[in-house]
């Protein structure tokens, strides 16, 4: 009873994780582009912020829940899903913290075409997290069904 608990609690983890980060990269991201270089910068700095806190807490969670539910259930594959949850820190440090690192250094009334040209850039690589997400879902969704 406590496996299967633990096992649908990974997955709906991971299931928040995956449509937060696809709303970023399908939704607000998007929109946020249609704003002038400052605008755009001074929108994304607390909206990161606050999306860092949620997203990485969900990823520990989404990992911590399917490594229980793969020794409760004694199945390999929840494995798989708590690796590719946590797949997303290691991938944040080394593809988009450098990234984010410079757009935290720069003042929005110092943002350019530079500064947009990141922001571009960071859009793409947070849709690595969406599918990091995506994966972490269909596998519990497999080792669950």
């Amino acid at each position: 009873m406590i496996a299967v608990l633990v096992q649908h609690l990974a997955l709906i983890i991971a299931a928040l994780f995956a449509g937060a980060a696809i709303y970023v990269s399908a939704v607000e991201h998007p929109a946020r582009l249609g704003l002038d270089d400052r605008a755009l910068l001074a929108q994304w700095k607390p909206s990161y912020a606050r999306g860092t806190a949620m997203q990485a807490s969900l990823a520990l969670t989404g990992t911590v829940l399917a490594s229980i539910a793969a020794y409760l259930s004694w199945d390999w594959r929840w494995l798989i899903g708590a690796a590719l949850i946590f797949a997303n820190w290691p991938y944040t440090f080394l593809a988009i913290m450098p990234v984010n690192h410079v757009l935290e250094a720069t003042a929005p009334e110092a943002a350019d075409a530079g500064t947009r040209a990141l922001l571009v850039k960071w859009g793409t690589l947070h849709a690595g997290r969406s599918a990091l997400g995506v994966a972490a879902v269909l596998a519990d969704l497999w080792a669950i069904l």
